[in-house]
């Protein structure tokens, strides 16, 4: 078969399985809508747990968490700040995890907890699924985790995920989302030639000094840029959420100063739909990235497979040149990292040593290990079997239906809302509030501390209710949430906000 044919065959192939798997997310949420919602939110004073019910709260944690106490007071001596990853942080101090199974954690007291958090995201099937894990033991027994050659798993990783993403021709794999997302960067401006990158304010791409950047919050430019120079972010530049003419702005200068490497988009919004963006946002981006020659970037970290087999690109049916993955692509086994695109985009990532071609370099001595290799395949071929994004969807539907409920009956002022299996739960408000200018952002500063403390406040709630969730404003729903599940962690839910 020519390469013509083999080409127009695989993407028939990708295309027919977009078509055959529906999406995990059932109904785009009215971004119209919770946008004032978000205003109201933040422009009323706060609507906190009662101190006296917080003292009940902070009494689970010493009663029943002494052995997460000292192993916290342990790590403090010998990790920096006693946590190694910032979602294991837990107010008023981190929790150590014994089991992980499923729907359910058990923290190292023998408490047990509804596991919202999914390690952020990765668990769609739920933690330690089984199927998996049996393909993993098989492995390490056979072969050993890593042995820097090529092995089968790389060839059928790459080719699964060529089938199920309809704008991934190609596929080199990294280890993690960050690494990834820095090889996207260099590896647009090698094929335009061009420098500059516009990101997203508020949305997280990863720690790499070139984005840091308008993190969180949108507008914010270097602020948690602490230890990187300058020059990093010299060529770094972001616009607010939606705003598609301020895009244009943008694309228009770079096009005088050089012109426009890529535009980066999480494609749900900031902050995985912290800040949705309108249904067509995406199509629209799409379209200035075409008129501007700048490559569109799709940072499908989070929404790789957890949104669907095809990921956000074939929710939204748009085509980015470049997808970034993480989390999802191995199923929460390490090592989950990968750029796809476009046939002639990815072979400036050509490997070998001695290439004379014009390439991006790009590395890393345990990318596309066997272990993470086979985690990777047999996680999506479980996915696919059980359809778990479109189950896990349904039970985040299901759970923002039970949220809404409760919110309005105890008539809070709360926001819930959900993108499937990602549901967002805003409570405080602080990830909403208006940085869309310094003197805004500036007057914001001493309410977004208070905010931010009663964001810890509602997770420590939620996790003395036996709730685990990513810093009590977003929950991860899997394969595991049974209608049993959701009805219990709703109970508890309820349970929660009667304390307000």
């Amino acid at each position: 078969m020519s390469d013509l044919s083999m080409t127009t065959a695989l993407e028939t192939a990708s295309a027919q399985n977009a078509a055959a798997s529906p999406s995990a997310i059932s109904a785009w949420p009215d971004v119209d809508t919770l946008y004032p919602r978000f205003a109201e939110l933040v422009n009323q004073p706060m609507r906190p747990i009662r101190p006296s019910a917080m003292a009940d709260v902070m009494g689970y944690f010493e009663q029943r968490c002494q052995a997460s106490r000292r192993l916290a007071e342990q790590a403090k001596a010998v990790i920096p700040g006693g946590v190694q990853h910032n979602l294991s942080f837990n107010y008023p101090f981190a929790l150590a995890f014994s089991t992980a199974d499923g729907a359910h954690l058990r923290d190292v007291d023998g408490n047990r907890y509804i596991d919202f958090l999914q390690a952020g995201g990765p668990t769609l099937l739920g933690s330690n699924y089984a199927p998996v894990r049996q393909k993993v033991h098989e492995l390490i027994d056979e072969c050993g985790p890593v042995t820097g050659l090529l092995h089968e798993y790389e060839v059928k990783l790459a080719e699964l995920v060529c089938r199920h993403m309809p704008a991934v021709e190609m596929l080199r794999l990294l280890g993690s989302g960050t690494e990834a997302v820095m090889g996207a960067v260099r590896l647009a401006r090698t094929y335009t030639g061009h420098k500059w990158i516009i990101k997203v304010g508020g949305a997280y791409h990863g720690w790499s000094d070139q984005l840091v950047y308008g993190m969180r919050l949108p507008k914010t430019g270097r602020m948690e840029a602490t230890g990187i120079p300058g020059g990093a972010t010299a060529y770094t530049q972001e616009c607010l959420p939606n705003d598609l003419d301020e895009l244009r702005r943008k694309l228009r200068w770079n096009r005088l100063r050089g012109g426009t490497a890529a535009v980066l988009v999480e494609p749900l919004g900031p902050e995985s739909g912290t800040r949705p963006v309108h249904r067509d946002y995406n199509a629209q981006v799409r379209r200035l990235c075409d008129e501007f020659g700048a490559l569109l970037v799709f940072d499908e970290v989070v929404t790789g497979f957890r949104v669907g087999l095809g990921g956000a690109q074939a929710f939204f049916g748009v085509r980015p040149d470049i997808t970034v993955l993480g989390k999802c692509l191995t199923g929460g086994y390490p090592m989950a990292g990968a750029i796809g695109g476009r046939r002639e985009v990815m072979m400036s990532l050509v490997g070998g040593l001695g290439t004379t071609s014009r390439r991006a370099f790009v590395g890393g001595t345990l990318s596309a290990n066997p272990l993470s290799c086979v985690a990777g395949y047999h996680a999506i071929v479980e996915m696919e079997r059980t359809q778990a994004a479109q189950k896990a969807g349904r039970a985040g539907d299901r759970l923002r239906a039970g949220l809404d409920e409760i919110i309005q009956r105890r008539r809070l002022p709360y926001v819930t809302y959900n993108m499937g299996s990602i549901v967002h739960l805003q409570t405080s408000g602080v990830l909403l509030m208006d940085t869309s200018s310094l003197w805004k952002l500036f007057r914001a500063k001493d309410e977004a501390k208070r905010r931010k403390h009663m964001m810890e406040e509602m997770g420590a709630a939620y996790t003395a209710h036996g709730l685990i969730t990513l810093a009590g404003s977003r929950i991860y729903t899997s394969l595991a949430d049974t209608d049993d599940v959701i009805d219990d962690a709703l109970n508890r839910f309820d349970d929660v906000f009667a304390l307000v």
